[in-house]
Protein backbone atom coordinates (compact mmCIF):
# COMPACT_ATOMS: atom_id res chain seq x y z
CA UNK A 1 0.00 0.00 0.00
CA UNK A 2 1.41 3.09 -1.24
CA UNK A 3 1.21 5.79 1.35
CA UNK A 4 -0.33 9.52 0.78
CA UNK A 5 2.03 12.29 0.67
CA UNK A 6 0.89 13.62 3.84
CA UNK A 7 1.92 10.60 5.57
CA UNK A 8 5.71 10.73 4.04
CA UNK A 9 6.02 14.32 5.02
CA UNK A 10 5.01 13.83 8.62
CA UNK A 11 7.25 10.53 9.01
CA UNK A 12 10.45 12.17 7.73
CA UNK A 13 10.20 15.58 9.26
CA UNK A 14 11.02 14.44 12.80
CA UNK A 15 14.08 12.53 11.25
CA UNK A 16 15.60 16.00 9.23
CA UNK A 17 15.13 17.43 12.29
CA UNK A 18 17.26 15.23 14.23
CA UNK A 19 19.86 14.95 11.43
CA UNK A 20 19.68 18.86 12.11
CA UNK A 21 20.36 18.81 15.55
CA UNK A 22 23.31 16.12 15.25
CA UNK A 23 25.03 18.22 12.39
CA UNK A 24 25.20 21.66 14.41
CA UNK A 25 26.29 19.63 17.64
CA UNK A 26 29.26 18.39 15.86
CA UNK A 27 30.04 21.31 13.48
CA UNK A 28 28.93 24.38 15.89
CA UNK A 29 32.00 26.17 17.87
CA UNK A 30 32.49 29.56 19.09
CA UNK A 31 35.95 31.63 19.22
CA UNK A 32 36.70 33.28 23.01
CA UNK A 33 39.61 35.76 23.32
CA UNK A 34 41.14 37.18 26.61
CA UNK A 35 38.75 39.37 28.87
CA UNK A 36 41.35 42.35 29.61
CA UNK A 37 43.62 43.98 27.29
CA UNK A 38 47.25 42.51 26.35
CA UNK A 39 49.65 45.16 27.53
CA UNK A 40 53.06 45.31 26.05
CA UNK A 41 55.56 47.78 26.08
CA UNK A 42 57.36 49.09 22.93
CA UNK A 43 59.70 47.06 21.62
CA UNK A 44 58.96 44.03 23.38
CA UNK A 45 57.65 41.00 21.81
CA UNK A 46 53.19 40.49 22.49
CA UNK A 47 51.33 37.31 22.51
CA UNK A 48 47.49 37.49 21.58
CA UNK A 49 45.66 33.98 22.38
CA UNK A 50 42.34 32.80 21.09
CA UNK A 51 40.69 29.64 21.75
CA UNK A 52 37.95 27.44 20.19
CA UNK A 53 34.81 26.59 21.95
CA UNK A 54 34.34 23.57 22.83
CA UNK A 55 37.88 22.45 22.71
CA UNK A 56 38.53 20.65 19.22
CA UNK A 57 41.51 20.60 16.40
CA UNK A 58 41.78 23.92 14.68
CA UNK A 59 44.58 22.05 12.30
CA UNK A 60 42.48 21.49 8.94
CA UNK A 61 40.44 25.07 9.52
CA UNK A 62 41.34 28.21 7.82
CA UNK A 63 42.55 30.49 10.41
CA UNK A 64 42.87 34.59 9.66
CA UNK A 65 44.12 37.61 12.28
CA UNK A 66 42.97 40.65 10.79
CA UNK A 67 42.61 44.42 12.05
CA UNK A 68 39.71 46.59 10.94
CA UNK A 69 39.31 44.89 7.62
CA UNK A 70 39.54 41.08 6.65
CA UNK A 71 42.13 41.38 3.93
CA UNK A 72 44.60 42.50 4.00
CA UNK A 73 45.28 40.52 6.77
CA UNK A 74 48.00 40.44 9.77
CA UNK A 75 48.12 36.36 9.29
CA UNK A 76 46.88 34.08 7.42
CA UNK A 77 46.87 29.92 8.05
CA UNK A 78 45.84 27.84 5.51
CA UNK A 79 46.23 24.16 4.56
CA UNK A 80 48.51 23.62 7.23
CA UNK A 81 50.97 26.09 6.64
CA UNK A 82 50.94 30.09 6.96
CA UNK A 83 50.21 32.28 3.62
CA UNK A 84 51.90 34.98 2.92
CA UNK A 85 49.63 36.54 -0.21
CA UNK A 86 47.42 38.75 2.12
CA UNK A 87 49.67 40.02 4.27
CA UNK A 88 50.53 43.47 5.42
CA UNK A 89 53.20 44.52 4.67
CA UNK A 90 54.33 46.11 7.97
CA UNK A 91 53.68 42.46 9.78
CA UNK A 92 56.09 40.18 7.25
CA UNK A 93 59.00 38.89 8.96
CA UNK A 94 57.54 40.34 12.62
CA UNK A 95 54.68 37.77 13.52
CA UNK A 96 54.22 33.80 14.03
CA UNK A 97 51.24 31.94 14.55
CA UNK A 98 51.76 29.56 17.72
CA UNK A 99 50.45 26.43 17.35
CA UNK A 100 51.49 24.33 20.35
CA UNK A 101 47.88 23.71 21.26
CA UNK A 102 46.05 23.90 17.99
CA UNK A 103 45.14 20.57 18.07
CA UNK A 104 43.15 21.55 21.18
CA UNK A 105 41.50 24.24 19.32
CA UNK A 106 44.43 26.82 20.71
CA UNK A 107 46.22 29.35 19.04
CA UNK A 108 48.06 32.63 19.24
CA UNK A 109 49.58 35.36 17.01
CA UNK A 110 53.03 36.51 18.00
CA UNK A 111 54.20 40.05 17.23
CA UNK A 112 57.35 40.53 17.66
CA UNK A 113 59.21 44.23 18.41
CA UNK A 114 56.03 45.77 19.18
CA UNK A 115 55.60 49.67 17.72
CA UNK A 116 53.18 52.22 18.23
CA UNK A 117 51.04 51.45 15.04
CA UNK A 118 50.65 47.92 16.57
CA UNK A 119 48.25 49.16 19.21
CA UNK A 120 44.77 48.53 19.07
CA UNK A 121 42.25 45.41 18.63
CA UNK A 122 42.81 41.92 16.71
CA UNK A 123 40.41 39.34 15.09
CA UNK A 124 41.08 36.06 15.33
CA UNK A 125 38.95 34.33 12.34
CA UNK A 126 38.20 30.63 12.14
CA UNK A 127 36.30 28.94 9.18
CA UNK A 128 35.73 25.32 8.71
CA UNK A 129 33.02 24.80 5.83
CA UNK A 130 30.82 27.22 5.66
CA UNK A 131 30.88 27.71 9.29
CA UNK A 132 33.16 30.59 11.02
CA UNK A 133 33.03 32.48 13.83
CA UNK A 134 35.58 34.93 15.29
CA UNK A 135 36.95 36.94 18.34
CA UNK A 136 38.21 40.47 19.51
CA UNK A 137 41.86 40.67 21.19
CA UNK A 138 42.77 44.14 22.66
CA UNK A 139 46.47 45.14 22.09
CA UNK A 140 47.55 47.77 24.25
CA UNK A 141 50.85 49.37 23.66
CA UNK A 142 52.71 51.35 25.99
CA UNK A 143 55.66 53.57 25.68
CA UNK A 144 57.40 55.49 28.90
CA UNK A 145 59.39 58.00 27.49
CA UNK A 146 62.08 60.40 28.69
CA UNK A 147 62.03 62.07 32.33
CA UNK A 148 60.58 65.83 31.67
CA UNK A 149 62.98 68.56 31.20
CA UNK A 150 61.89 71.86 33.12
CA UNK A 151 63.25 75.05 32.41
CA UNK A 152 62.76 78.40 33.73
CA UNK A 153 61.78 81.04 30.32
CA UNK A 154 61.52 84.16 32.42
CA UNK A 155 58.93 86.71 33.59
CA UNK A 156 55.52 86.51 32.69
CA UNK A 157 52.39 88.20 34.04
CA UNK A 158 54.00 88.96 37.59
CA UNK A 159 55.65 85.78 37.56
CA UNK A 160 58.06 83.26 36.57
CA UNK A 161 57.41 81.33 33.26
CA UNK A 162 58.51 77.03 33.67
CA UNK A 163 58.43 74.90 30.82
CA UNK A 164 58.12 71.36 30.60
CA UNK A 165 58.84 68.95 28.16
CA UNK A 166 59.45 64.98 27.56
CA UNK A 167 59.20 62.74 24.24
CA UNK A 168 58.98 58.94 23.44
CA UNK A 169 55.41 58.62 24.90
CA UNK A 170 52.40 56.63 23.66
CA UNK A 171 49.89 56.84 23.98
CA UNK A 172 49.44 60.69 24.52
CA UNK A 173 50.41 61.03 28.30
CA UNK A 174 48.93 63.26 30.63
CA UNK A 175 50.85 66.49 32.22
CA UNK A 176 50.07 67.45 36.03
CA UNK A 177 52.16 70.50 37.90
CA UNK A 178 52.41 70.34 41.56
CA UNK A 179 53.81 72.86 44.10
CA UNK A 180 56.30 70.66 47.01
CA UNK A 181 52.88 70.32 49.07
CA UNK A 182 51.42 67.96 46.34
CA UNK A 183 48.64 70.65 45.41
CA UNK A 184 47.57 70.29 41.78
CA UNK A 185 48.29 73.75 39.55
CA UNK A 186 46.97 74.04 36.17
CA UNK A 187 48.67 74.49 32.68
CA UNK A 188 48.58 77.57 30.71
CA UNK A 189 49.76 75.76 27.72
CA UNK A 190 50.19 72.54 26.70
CA UNK A 191 50.82 70.74 23.18
CA UNK A 192 51.22 67.12 21.97
CA UNK A 193 52.70 65.99 18.90
CA UNK A 194 53.30 62.64 16.83
CA UNK A 195 57.17 61.76 15.45
CA UNK A 196 57.09 59.66 12.53
CA UNK A 197 57.15 56.17 14.76
CA UNK A 198 53.62 57.39 16.22
CA UNK A 199 55.44 58.37 19.96
CA UNK A 200 54.33 61.68 21.31
CA UNK A 201 56.32 64.92 22.35
CA UNK A 202 54.76 66.53 25.16
CA UNK A 203 55.32 70.65 26.21
CA UNK A 204 53.21 71.88 29.07
CA UNK A 205 54.11 75.75 30.19
CA UNK A 206 53.02 77.29 33.73
CA UNK A 207 53.30 80.69 35.32
CA UNK A 208 54.67 80.77 38.73
CA UNK A 209 52.99 84.08 40.77
CA UNK A 210 53.58 82.65 44.20
CA UNK A 211 57.25 83.11 45.21
CA UNK A 212 56.52 81.04 48.56
CA UNK A 213 56.46 77.92 46.67
CA UNK A 214 59.80 76.95 46.40
CA UNK A 215 59.59 73.71 44.29
CA UNK A 216 57.07 73.16 41.38
CA UNK A 217 56.47 69.02 39.85
CA UNK A 218 56.20 68.11 36.61
CA UNK A 219 54.50 64.86 36.05
CA UNK A 220 54.11 63.36 32.58
CA UNK A 221 52.52 59.67 33.44
CA UNK A 222 51.14 57.26 30.95
CA UNK A 223 47.33 56.73 31.09
CA UNK A 224 46.98 53.20 30.62
CA UNK A 225 49.80 51.80 32.83
CA UNK A 226 49.84 54.61 35.54
CA UNK A 227 53.51 54.60 35.09
CA UNK A 228 54.96 58.39 35.61
CA UNK A 229 58.15 60.35 35.66
CA UNK A 230 58.60 63.13 37.53
CA UNK A 231 61.34 66.40 38.03
CA UNK A 232 61.46 69.46 39.78
CA UNK A 233 62.40 72.69 39.80
CA UNK A 234 64.06 75.52 42.00
CA UNK A 235 62.25 79.10 42.52
CA UNK A 236 64.15 80.88 44.78
CA UNK A 237 62.34 83.80 45.96
CA UNK A 238 64.28 86.25 44.60
CA UNK A 239 64.00 85.50 41.22
CA UNK A 240 60.31 86.43 41.20
CA UNK A 241 59.44 90.28 40.01
CA UNK A 242 58.40 92.42 42.92
CA UNK A 243 55.50 94.43 43.33
CA UNK A 244 55.80 97.83 44.86
CA UNK A 245 53.23 98.35 48.05
CA UNK A 246 51.67 101.16 46.63
CA UNK A 247 50.62 98.57 43.71
CA UNK A 248 49.95 95.62 46.30
CA UNK A 249 47.84 97.92 48.35
CA UNK A 250 45.62 98.51 45.28
CA UNK A 251 45.70 94.39 43.98
CA UNK A 252 44.30 93.89 47.31
CA UNK A 253 41.96 97.17 47.70
CA UNK A 254 40.19 97.31 43.99
CA UNK A 255 38.80 93.77 44.04
CA UNK A 256 37.30 95.16 48.13
CA UNK A 257 35.59 98.12 45.95
CA UNK A 258 34.06 96.18 43.37
CA UNK A 259 32.61 93.87 45.19
CA UNK A 260 31.51 96.54 47.73
CA UNK A 261 29.90 98.76 44.81
CA UNK A 262 28.46 96.06 43.49
CA UNK A 263 26.44 94.82 46.82
CA UNK A 264 25.54 98.61 47.24
CA UNK A 265 24.00 98.92 43.22
CA UNK A 266 22.27 95.34 43.70
CA UNK A 267 19.95 96.11 46.76
CA UNK A 268 19.83 99.83 45.41
CA UNK A 269 16.40 98.80 43.62
CA UNK A 270 14.61 99.04 46.90
CA UNK A 271 13.03 102.59 47.01
CA UNK A 272 11.75 102.70 50.33
CA UNK A 273 15.78 102.52 51.76
CA UNK A 274 17.12 104.94 48.69
CA UNK A 275 17.95 107.70 50.95
CA UNK A 276 19.54 106.01 53.61
CA UNK A 277 21.98 103.31 51.13
CA UNK A 278 22.69 106.78 49.50
CA UNK A 279 23.78 108.65 52.60
CA UNK A 280 25.49 105.16 54.15
CA UNK A 281 27.20 104.99 50.36
CA UNK A 282 28.69 108.65 50.69
CA UNK A 283 30.05 107.61 53.96
CA UNK A 284 32.03 104.99 53.08
CA UNK A 285 33.88 106.17 49.87
CA UNK A 286 34.65 109.24 52.10
CA UNK A 287 36.25 106.80 54.69
CA UNK A 288 38.22 104.68 51.75
CA UNK A 289 39.12 107.52 50.12
CA UNK A 290 41.16 108.42 54.04
CA UNK A 291 41.81 105.11 54.32
CA UNK A 292 43.47 105.05 50.31
CA UNK A 293 45.52 107.74 50.96
CA UNK A 294 46.82 106.28 54.41
CA UNK A 295 47.66 103.27 52.98
CA UNK A 296 49.55 105.56 50.02
CA UNK A 297 51.65 107.88 52.72
CA UNK A 298 52.63 104.44 54.35
CA UNK A 299 53.50 102.72 50.93
CA UNK A 300 55.71 105.85 49.81
CA UNK A 301 57.48 105.51 53.22
CA UNK A 302 57.81 102.02 52.93
CA UNK A 303 59.36 102.00 49.65
CA UNK A 304 61.83 104.54 51.37
CA UNK A 305 62.95 102.06 53.72
CA UNK A 306 63.36 99.79 51.43
CA UNK A 307 65.27 101.85 49.14
CA UNK A 308 68.29 101.82 51.86
CA UNK A 309 68.20 97.99 52.76
CA UNK A 310 71.14 96.24 51.98
CA UNK A 311 71.57 95.56 48.39
CA UNK A 312 71.62 91.79 49.26
CA UNK A 313 68.35 91.81 49.84
CA UNK A 314 67.44 92.92 46.48
CA UNK A 315 65.89 90.79 43.76
CA UNK A 316 68.10 89.92 41.27
CA UNK A 317 66.18 89.52 38.09
CA UNK A 318 63.57 90.91 35.39
CA UNK A 319 63.49 95.00 35.11
CA UNK A 320 61.52 94.26 31.99
CA UNK A 321 63.86 95.52 29.74
CA UNK A 322 65.23 94.55 26.05
CA UNK A 323 68.68 93.49 27.60
CA UNK A 324 67.01 91.04 30.08
CA UNK A 325 67.72 87.34 28.46
CA UNK A 326 69.02 83.82 29.67
CA UNK A 327 71.24 81.61 28.15
CA UNK A 328 72.19 77.96 28.85
CA UNK A 329 75.80 76.46 28.47
CA UNK A 330 75.21 72.66 28.20
CA UNK A 331 78.70 72.09 27.31
CA UNK A 332 81.66 73.51 26.34
CA UNK A 333 81.02 73.94 22.70
CA UNK A 334 80.08 77.55 23.34
CA UNK A 335 83.18 79.01 23.50
CA UNK A 336 84.74 81.40 21.97
CA UNK A 337 86.85 79.36 19.34
CA UNK A 338 89.28 82.29 18.19
CA UNK A 339 89.45 83.67 22.10
CA UNK A 340 90.91 82.31 25.18
CA UNK A 341 89.34 78.82 25.50
CA UNK A 342 88.32 79.47 29.23
CA UNK A 343 85.56 82.50 27.70
CA UNK A 344 81.43 81.30 27.33
CA UNK A 345 80.14 83.40 24.50
CA UNK A 346 76.33 83.89 24.41
CA UNK A 347 74.27 85.55 22.05
CA UNK A 348 75.41 89.04 23.87
CA UNK A 349 79.00 89.49 23.81
CA UNK A 350 78.99 91.73 27.16
CA UNK A 351 76.94 93.16 29.92
CA UNK A 352 76.62 97.12 30.28
CA UNK A 353 73.19 97.14 32.27
CA UNK A 354 70.33 95.39 32.98
CA UNK A 355 69.92 91.98 34.88
CA UNK A 356 70.70 88.73 33.24
CA UNK A 357 71.19 84.82 34.33
CA UNK A 358 72.05 82.09 32.39
CA UNK A 359 73.41 78.19 33.58
CA UNK A 360 76.29 75.77 33.90
CA UNK A 361 75.62 72.31 33.68
CA UNK A 362 79.25 71.61 35.86
CA UNK A 363 78.17 68.10 36.23
CA UNK A 364 80.75 65.44 37.98
CA UNK A 365 83.98 68.28 36.86
CA UNK A 366 86.55 67.91 39.85
CA UNK A 367 87.97 71.25 38.97
CA UNK A 368 86.54 74.34 37.47
CA UNK A 369 86.28 77.89 37.49
CA UNK A 370 83.66 80.21 36.64
CA UNK A 371 81.88 83.49 37.55
CA UNK A 372 82.36 86.93 35.18
CA UNK A 373 85.12 89.05 34.34
CA UNK A 374 85.25 92.78 33.84
CA UNK A 375 87.21 94.40 31.32
CA UNK A 376 87.64 98.38 32.73
CA UNK A 377 88.76 99.94 29.21
CA UNK A 378 85.56 101.12 26.87
CA UNK A 379 86.67 98.96 23.92
CA UNK A 380 83.90 95.70 23.93
CA UNK A 381 86.82 93.23 22.08
CA UNK A 382 87.54 90.32 23.53
CA UNK A 383 90.95 90.84 24.23
CA UNK A 384 93.13 87.22 24.36
CA UNK A 385 94.80 88.39 27.56
CA UNK A 386 92.91 87.67 30.66
CA UNK A 387 95.89 89.03 33.32
CA UNK A 388 94.74 92.57 33.27
CA UNK A 389 91.27 91.41 33.61
CA UNK A 390 88.93 91.99 36.88
CA UNK A 391 87.23 88.16 38.11
CA UNK A 392 84.55 87.60 40.75
CA UNK A 393 84.23 83.51 40.45
CA UNK A 394 83.28 80.81 41.96
CA UNK A 395 86.18 77.79 41.74
CA UNK A 396 86.19 74.09 42.60
CA UNK A 397 89.36 72.15 43.46
CA UNK A 398 88.64 68.75 44.66
CA UNK A 399 86.12 69.00 47.55
CA UNK A 400 86.59 72.84 48.41
CA UNK A 401 85.03 75.25 47.05
CA UNK A 402 86.39 78.87 47.37
CA UNK A 403 84.79 82.37 46.01
CA UNK A 404 87.67 85.36 44.68
CA UNK A 405 88.20 87.89 43.79
CA UNK A 406 91.13 88.34 41.44
CA UNK A 407 92.98 91.51 39.84
CA UNK A 408 96.62 91.54 38.67
CA UNK A 409 97.92 88.26 40.24
CA UNK A 410 96.61 89.62 43.37
CA UNK A 411 93.16 88.09 45.89
CA UNK A 412 91.53 90.78 47.05
CA UNK A 413 88.66 88.58 48.44
CA UNK A 414 89.39 85.13 48.97
CA UNK A 415 86.20 83.25 50.96
CA UNK A 416 86.08 79.35 51.44
CA UNK A 417 82.69 77.53 50.96
CA UNK A 418 80.94 74.85 53.09
CA UNK A 419 79.62 72.56 50.46
CA UNK A 420 77.93 69.57 51.74
CA UNK A 421 76.84 67.91 47.94
CA UNK A 422 78.73 68.93 44.79
CA UNK A 423 76.26 71.41 42.45
CA UNK A 424 75.37 69.69 39.34
CA UNK A 425 73.64 72.70 37.87
CA UNK A 426 74.73 76.35 38.52
CA UNK A 427 72.64 79.35 37.67
CA UNK A 428 74.29 82.96 37.89
CA UNK A 429 72.41 86.07 38.50
CA UNK A 430 74.08 89.35 37.50
CA UNK A 431 72.30 92.60 38.72
CA UNK A 432 74.35 95.29 37.02
CA UNK A 433 73.46 97.91 38.17
CA UNK A 434 73.42 96.98 41.65
CA UNK A 435 76.73 96.03 41.43
CA UNK A 436 75.82 91.95 42.51
CA UNK A 437 76.49 88.95 41.17
CA UNK A 438 75.15 85.30 43.01
CA UNK A 439 75.44 81.67 42.17
CA UNK A 440 72.58 79.52 43.02
CA UNK A 441 72.34 75.30 42.92
CA UNK A 442 69.82 74.66 41.23
CA UNK A 443 69.50 70.85 41.35
CA UNK A 444 69.33 71.35 45.40
CA UNK A 445 67.83 74.50 45.44
CA UNK A 446 70.09 76.57 47.54
CA UNK A 447 72.08 79.63 47.35
CA UNK A 448 75.80 79.80 47.27
CA UNK A 449 77.43 83.03 47.52
CA UNK A 450 76.81 86.27 46.31
CA UNK A 451 78.88 89.16 45.61
CA UNK A 452 77.23 92.22 46.94
CA UNK A 453 80.18 95.18 47.43
CA UNK A 454 81.28 94.73 44.18
CA UNK A 455 81.72 97.64 41.76
CA UNK A 456 81.05 97.63 38.14
CA UNK A 457 82.40 99.99 35.67
CA UNK A 458 82.97 98.50 32.17
CA UNK A 459 82.14 95.79 30.15
CA UNK A 460 81.32 91.90 31.67
CA UNK A 461 81.57 88.77 29.93
CA UNK A 462 80.37 84.97 31.36
CA UNK A 463 84.47 82.77 32.44
CA UNK A 464 84.09 79.31 32.53
CA UNK A 465 87.15 76.96 33.10
CA UNK A 466 87.45 73.41 34.01
CA UNK A 467 90.27 74.42 35.96
CA UNK A 468 90.87 75.92 38.85
CA UNK A 469 91.82 79.91 39.24
CA UNK A 470 95.85 79.95 40.20
CA UNK A 471 95.94 77.46 37.12
CA UNK A 472 93.70 79.51 34.50
CA UNK A 473 95.47 82.30 34.06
Amino acid sequence: MVGSPGYYAGFLLPVLLQVSTWYSTVSGFSVKGPVEPIVVLLGADATLPCQLSPEQSATHMHIRWHRAQLSPAVLVYQNGQEQSGEQMLEYRGRTELVRDSISKGGVALLIQHVRASDHGQYWCHFKDGHSSQEAVVELHVIGLGSVPRVHMMGPEDGGIRVLCSAEGWFPKPRVQWSDMMGVKLQSLTESHTQDEDGLFHVEASLVVTDSSLGNVTCSIQNPLSGQEKVSAIFLPEPFFPRMSPWKAALVGTVPVLVLLLTGISYIGWREHEAKEREVKKRKKESQERDQMENEKELALKAKGKLEQQDKSDKALLYPGKKENFKEETHDLSLRDKQGDCNLITLNQQDFTSGKHYWEVDVKDADEWTLGIYENPTDSRELSKDLKNKKFRVLEKKGCEYRALTYYLQNISLQECLLIKKCPQKIVIFLDYEDNDISFYDMTEGTHIFSFTQASFSGSLYPYFNLKSMKLSL
